[in-house]
């Protein structure tokens, strides 16, 4: 449980840098108000696309879930 956690941390973490990114190199696109709002889906955009991808390596791999986070 504190592993997904800390995945989520680290995605929401990588969305907030993206989003201060775009808005710092393009202040036209988005403007300062709407930075944290962006940062937030942006985060929760990466946290699912590390989730499918955690997915497919475990389908990939032919380990269940649940052999996984037995270790």
């Amino acid at each position: 449980m504190i592993r997904e956690w800390i995945v989520f941390a680290l995605c929401l973490g990588l969305g907030g840098h993206m989003a201060l990114a775009v808005v710092l190199h393009a202040p036209e696109r988005w403007p300062w108000s709407h930075a944290g709002l962006y940062g937030l889906v942006l985060g929760a955009g990466v946290y699912g696309v590390v989730q499918l991808v955690r997915a497919l390596w475990w389908a990939a791999c032919g380990r269940s879930k649940a052999e996984f986070l037995s270790r």
